[in-house]
């Protein structure tokens, strides 16, 4: 056994934790009746399930026991970025121009290495996986190029697990920041990730077995795409024909976000084009 496969959810959940309270940043208030509507709202729907569905004190045992285990593995952001944040994201995102958004998930680390297109993402010297080029251009809405853009990438190994995340990574293993040229064009060399199962070997995974849901996210890129006086997309971009694009345990998968690669002219890889449409503002 890797040593890579060897991640716990435990571990990975106190460092997503960890990351989450370095790089988010958090408005200093929120009015007094927002914070009054959002939490009656919340907890009204709860006491209307345990209303409408009988719910017993085995049942609020139980869940009261998986809560404090969710907080005690570290697991908050695993479980509210799988179940919770495409809602968010899709009203976040509802009237932006461009191009589609979705969840950016609980493994983003900011300031990866950044450099010139053509990029090639760092990775090991045997790094599995076929190689995929993505390539294509970085846009305005009015088509105009933005050459000050920033693509920062991150995606999954071959084997499902992310660097700083899962013991026996390099640090930097499959992120990077790639700045087009000056036309808006960029091209990323990596490798095409495979489908994988979140940790299930804590209080998420309890929560899966016990429903008899899967834990499946499809093969998907992570980015972010940036520019002077444009609005900032986050997204994923999946793989056509691949596994669980229609039962994302995640629910992040939209048809505009699908790959289709081709094999390269030399047949040594794929390659596929994706271009970035970023709507003006902050």
């Amino acid at each position: 056994m890797s040593v890579e496969t060897q991640a716990t959810a435990a571990d990975s959940g106190a460092k997503a934790t960890e990351r989450f309270r370095a790089n988010a940043s958090f408005a200093s208030e929120v009015a007094t009746e927002r914070v009054n509507r959002l939490a009656s709202r919340a907890i009204k729907a709860l006491v209307d399930t345990v209303l409408e569905e009988k719910v017993t004190y085995e049942e609020y045992n139980a869940l009261k026991a998986w809560l404090i285990q969710v907080g005690e593995t570290g697991e908050w952001p695993l479980f509210l970025d799988v179940w919770i944040e495409h809602a968010v994201e899709e009203v976040a995102n509802e009237n932006r121009e461009g191009s589609k958004g979705t969840i950016e998930g609980p493994y983003y680390v900011p300031n990866s290495p950044a450099q010139q297109s053509p990029g090639t993402l760092p990775m090991r010297e045997d790094e599995p996986g076929t190689p995929l080029v993505l390539h294509g251009k970085v846009t305005s809405v009015d088509g105009s190029p933005l050459p000050g853009a920033k693509v920062e990438i991150w995606h999954a190994d071959d084997l499902g697990f992310y660097s700083q995340f899962a013991p026996g990574i390099p640090e930097w293993n499959l992120r990077g920041t790639v700045l087009p040229d000056a036309v808006g064009h960029y091209e990323i060399h990596t490798v095409q990730p495979a489908p994988y199962q979140i940790p299930t070997d804590g209080a998420c995974g309890k929560l899966i077995e016990a429903a008899g849901w899967h834990a499946w996210r499809p093969a998907h890129l992570h980015l972010k795409v940036s520019a002077d006086n444009h609005q900032l997309i986050t997204t994923q971009l999946y793989f056509q024909a691949g596994e669980h694009l229609n039962d994302d345990i995640a629910s992040a998968v939209k048809l505009e976000l699908i790959l289709d690669p081709q094999d390269t002219a030399d047949h040594s890889g794929r390659e596929v084009r994706y271009d970035f449409v970023l709507a003006p503002g902050n």
